[in-house]
């Protein structure tokens, strides 16, 4: 069963699902590229893992204050009847920790030499809030130093929009394309929650042009593949922070999938 949206759907912004949709969705645009690229090109899977420290409230979820001696700025001390041995009343602190993140995008290379000629990325929550938006930061300012493509898909409403020397224009989703040739200039691609995905230029190495990719098509086999329509609870609105409106809107839409 297809998604009720025309687009994006919004009830995919949530922790439960999001991770899930990434990994479909990038093979699913992976084969898409692969598919309109000529034979001197490939598109491969590149992922990369990360150890990141939870954050506090992750942490609370997981185990209780409890980090709190029964006397404040002392240590209580005992001695046992039977010898001199001390006895010590323990403090109870839960242990540090590291969550697994894993972050995958595309790599457009070109044969026989295999180079590099462009990358492509599918933002996550993580890249867009906290550490993890300026670990991001830091990853793109090196691409952008290489002579390499570079293809932002950011299908989140929610977190940090990526920065560039003016504001974005406004809008729900966009894709930046930075083309290694033309930089500082960056190609942007705007659309609403309301809009059917678009089609966007994937640029390759001159003198080949570039292909075509709809992301809409993408998408489509996406929610297909992953099944969402079984998983997805359409009773409540969506967990995207969208406005007033739109989360009329989407309510109202996806109650038609009951």
């Amino acid at each position: 069963m297809p998604s009720p949206f025309p687009g994006m759907d919004p009830y995919l912004e949530t922790p439960a699902f999001w991770a899930d949709f990434h990994a479909t969705f990038i093979g699913c645009w992976r084969e898409a590229i692969a598919a309109e690229l000529p034979d001197n090109y490939d598109a491969r899977l590149d992922e990369t893992v990360n150890f990141v420290q939870m954050s506090p409230e992750v942490i609370k979820l997981i185990y209780p204050d409890i980090a709190v001696s029964r006397e404040p700025n002392r240590t209580k001390l005992s001695r046992s009847k039977s010898s001199e041995t001390l006895l010590l009343d323990p403090v109870h602190i839960p242990h540090e920790f590291l969550e697994e993140v894993r972050q995958t995008r595309i790599e457009i290379l070109r044969r026989p030499e295999r180079s590099l000629v462009g990358v492509l990325e599918l933002l996550s929550p993580y890249n867009k809030s906290g550490e993890g938006f300026n670990e991001y930061r830091a990853k793109r300012k090196g691409i952008l130093q290489q002579k390499v493509h570079l293809v932002e898909l950011d299908l989140l409403v929610g977190g940090h929009r990526l920065p560039l020397s003016k504001p974005l224009p406004s809008a729900d989703y966009y894709t930046l394309i930075s083309r290694a040739e033309n930089r500082p200039n960056c190609e942007v691609y705007h659309w609403k929650l309301r809009d059917t995905l678009p089609a966007i230029p994937i640029p390759l190495r001159a003198p080949d042009r570039e292909i075509t990719v709809d992301l809409g098509k993408v998408f489509r086999e996406t929610y297909e593949r992953g099944r969402y329509e079984r998983v997805l609870y359409y009773a409540e609105p969506p967990k995207a922070p969208l406005n007033r409106k739109d989360t009329q809107w989407a309510t109202s839409i996806a109650s038609k999938k009951r």
